[in-house]
């Protein structure tokens, strides 16, 4: 009779929503009858729950819809899929959490946020086009790049130490426009969620975050558009069912339209300026078992300013394998491609010089994860990616650089990781990385010391040169001190393979990556945090206080003087050293009712020491800044109206300005002393927008209008500041300042049938 009683059987499914068969991320499954046993849905919307035997009443939660409740007599294995309809009761209410209500104090995890993607459509943005990125933005510890920018650092990690995935693949470059727009349109998004350092296993290969962007999978009920018309662009969506409740496919285009008004202009009819990107993502249910995903996006920017001219794009493709070898055992086959390219071009009358660079990735990654009993989810698999890296070629019809051969890596990953509920109130989240990268052949790498060459190496193609291995080890915890708090820590080691060259603090177009070589070594990052959860009033409230210390090896600067652009090898530009990032952040957020909203602080220091830079000292990251701050509000007006309004305020990036002058031939040339020693002004602005959801007598259509002013005050941040001789008096140095927007107005009108 004990062995009976200690029988235990798996129940195990797939949940999706019932009104459109999107499978849903992280619902809560729980037996009503045991405390503190549970499990969540993993990313593909699969959950696994084992228990003794008996008759219990599993229940499916999650917030904005209906619990399900299924009574079950467990003496078998049982499978059990589950569909889950929205609460018509929460449509009254903004929502700004995608997640369990105390799901942010009961998990492990520290340093997450989830993005809640109809939350992003109401907030202000410049220009009207809603965007993910200027969302995180918002968040404790996730600094902007600049005024309009889509640029972001991560306690105080530069912009390329972000890993930013679309449906697995890497975007190497996820900004249009220079960076005023975001490579993702929303209306094609399913889910987005970033890790400020604390990655589990299965992440690896940047130092700072992962952001983690899903595709949404398509309608498998019925065909549905979504679109809108802004101002300077439009945007498209399709979804439907390929077969019922089988298999269904999901395509969405946007394009801007500024060149169009270009043209109507004599001045300016020649010259291009639009960018356009496109999502499409289809997936079939073979049986029970197996299900594949095929998923893809292009995206290219154009700008063509007289006799200037540059291109610029991602590609991303991604072949997914879903298999359920067992109701305890899922695995995910994943065949990945992403290309980031750009070309450009200068004309000076019959001179013509051009431009080009590329990084292009192939990936297998496969992951198995096991659910052993109600207590333990254990994750294990490896990645192997090949990089192919085409430097920074100029050519010309008067000049022909020297060809610069094609350099290639191979970067293997091996992962395991554990989340484990030790006692109900202490979750470890526990696991172990071990990664590898080898220089492959086919070109000749020269070695520096200081920017003067002392050796080369020569690697034939196909031959294997100096290979860097890495051991990755993650920990995190939660403590429950009651039903309302808790106290989470963590330690995190990531390891950087991949190396961006840049002159500007968030990245721009022409932007160089480059892979380890005998000179760049893996970038290291050691990561603690500890962190203070609570809610309030039947979790209305939520209360974190987060602070960090990461210590950085092996960080990548120039020498004073350097020229990325046009030096024979890059790496003769570079120097080498440590870097420390330390801050506190602190976020209030009303997660219920007609108001709703955050307000986010940060106090933060970053710093690098590089010997050849500031005499050895320690000195300001370019991405430095001391304060930021960002409150956040949301007010359900009416049925029909929703306001929205944010402010941001940040202390001023470290900037090197000049420190003196002299006179050389006649000309003026500006004395740089101290790398990052000065600060660029404030920077702060207040946004306003209002939704307006416009009544159909049909049930079928919807539409809304959204309104926004960007800047309402007017404050003329700074983009950058100059420096020139006073026309009055020379030996005067006078310092301009240049500021993109003062008042943005928008307007966008969205509809769905």
């Amino acid at each position: 009779m004990l062995l009976l009683a200690q029988q235990k059987f798996t129940i195990s499914g797939n949940i999706k929503d019932k009104k459109n068969g999107e499978t849903m991320i992280g619902v809560t499954v729980y037996p009503l009858e045991l405390s503190g046993i549970g499990t969540s849905c993993n990313e593909y919307g699969f959950y696994s729950l084992t228990l003794p035997k008996g008759q219990y009443h599993i229940i499916c939660s999650f917030i904005g819809y209906k619990p399900d409740t299924l009574l079950v007599n467990l003496e078998a294995n049982i499978k059990s899929n589950r569909a889950l309809t929205d609460n018509l009761f929460t449509l009254q209410e903004v929502v700004v959490s995608a997640e369990k209500k105390d799901d942010n104090i009961k998990r492990a995890e520290i340093g997450v946020a989830k993005i809640d993607i109809k939350e992003v459509a109401k907030l202000p943005v410049i220009f009207g086009e809603k965007d993910v990125l200027k969302t995180i933005q918002l968040l404790p510890g996730v600094k902007s790049g600049g005024e309009g920018s889509s640029g972001f650092f991560v306690r105080g990690g530069s912009a390329d130490q972000n890993l930013i995935l679309l449906d697995e693949a890497p975007v190497y470059n996820a900004a249009h426009m220079l960076g005023f727009f975001s490579t993702f349109n929303s209306d094609a998004l399913k889910d987005v969620s970033i890790i400020k350092g604390n990655s589990p296993a299965q992440y690896g290969g940047r130092l700072s975050s992962v952001l983690d962007v899903k595709m949404k999978e398509g309608n498998n009920q019925k065909y549905a558009v979504t679109g809108g018309l802004g101002l300077i662009s439009s945007r498209l969506s399709v979804e439907g069912s390929i077969v019922k409740d089988k298999g269904s496919f999901m395509v969405s285009g946007r394009r801007t339209y500024a060149d169009a008004f270009l043209k109507l202009t004599e001045e300016f009819k020649d010259n291009q300026l639009y960018f356009y990107d496109f999502n499409a993502k289809a997936n079939y249910k073979i049986n029970d078992k197996h299900r594949v995903f095929l998923s893809g996006y292009l995206g290219r920017d154009k700008l063509g300013l007289g006799a200037f001219g540059i291109d610029w794009g991602n590609q991303t493709a991604t072949l997914r394998w879903n298999h359920l070898i067992s109701p305890k055992v899922f695995s995910n086959t994943s065949l990945i491609y992403s290309n980031y390219s750009y070309k450009g071009s200068i004309t000076s009358g019959e001179t013509t010089l051009s431009i080009k660079s590329e990084i292009k990735d192939y990936t297998l990654k496969e992951e198995f994860q096991y659910f052993p009993d109600s207590k333990n989810a254990i994750r294990f698999g490896f990645q192997s990616i090949y990089h192919s890296f085409v430097p920074k070629r100029f050519k010309g019809n008067t000049y022909n650089e020297p060809h610069k051969n094609t350099r290639y890596g191979w970067d293997n990953a091996f992962f395991v990781n554990n989340t484990m509920e030790v006692t109900p109130t202490l979750t470890l989240d526990y696991g172990l990385r071990f990664s590898t990268y080898s220089i492959l052949g086919g070109d000749t790498y020269k070695i520096y010391n200081q920017g003067v060459m002392t050796d080369s190496v020569v690697l034939a193609s196909g031959k294997f040169g100096k290979t860097y291995a890495n051991l990755e080890p993650r920990f995190q915890f939660s403590y429950l001190l009651n039903e309302n708090s808790s106290v989470k820590g963590g330690y995190a080691r990531n390891t950087q393979h991949l190396h961006l060259l840049s002159n500007s603090a968030s990245g721009n177009a022409t932007d160089q990556w480059l892979g380890n070589s005998y000179n760049t070594k893996p970038e290291i990052s050691d990561q603690v945090s500890v962190g203070y959860f609570r809610n309030l009033k039947d979790n209305l409230y939520q209360i974190s206080v987060e602070t960090y210390y990461k210590s950085l090896k092996n960080q990548v600067d120039y020498k004073n003087g350097a020229d990325i652009s046009s030096a024979p090898d890059v790496e003769s530009e570079l120097l080498y050293g440590k870097g420390r990032a330390y801050g506190i952040e602190f976020l209030v957020k009303k997660t219920q009712g007609k108001f709703t909203g955050w307000v986010g602080y940060t106090l933060s220091k970053t710093e690098r020491k590089i010997i050849g830079i500031n005499d050895g000292n320690w000195y300001n990251a370019q991405q430095d800044r001391t304060h930021d701050l960002s409150v956040v509000a949301m007010y359900a007006l009416t049925d029909r109206w929703t306001l929205s309004a944010l402010f941001v305020y940040s202390t001023g990036g470290a900037a090197t300005f000049p420190s003196g002058k002299y006179d050389m031939g006649g000309n003026t040339v500006f004395y740089y002393k101290e790398r990052n020693g000065y600060r660029m002004p404030a920077n702060h602005r207040l946004d306003f927008g209002a939704t307006y959801t416009r009544p159909h007598k049909s049930k079928v259509f919807e539409s809304s209008w959204n309104f926004g002013l960007y800047n309402v005050y007017g404050r003329q941040n700074a983009y950058a500041i100059t420096f020139a001789n006073s026309k009055s008096d020379p030996t005067k140095t006078v310092a301009t300042q240049t500021a993109l927007f003062r008042w943005v107005p928008s307007v966008t009108y969205n509809f769905k049938f």
